[in-house]
């Protein structure tokens, strides 16, 4: 008799789409429409390529901890919802 439930084997793999992570697909989707818009296919599916394999290899090593780094420091406050730091003369007084 086959099991009634079925149980994942890997609890903590991130979600595919095809087989990229959906950051991935995002790399590839982004610049690949913009080339069928602009109509420089081409160039579009060089850039994704590119995009894809950088993300690739900024992801290898600590699964995407400098980039969360990089976009908190870097982004404006209001984007993506992160939150901006205090100003420097306020940090004092936190404490």
């Amino acid at each position: 008799m086959a099991d009634k439930y079925l149980v994942p084997r890997r609890l903590d793999d991130p979600e595919l789409i095809g087989f990229w992570t959906i950051d991935e697909f995002a790399g590839l989707l982004v610049p690949f429409a913009w080339g069928i818009l602009a109509q420089h296919i081409i160039i579009g599916t060089g850039l994704a390529v590119l995009t894809w394999f950088a993300l690739r290899k900024a992801k290898a090593g600590n699964s995407g901890a400098k980039l969360v780094h990089a976009a908190y420091w870097y982004l404006p406050g209001g984007f993506l919802g992160l939150k901006a730091t205090p100003p420097s003369h306020c940090r004092l007084l936190a404490g």
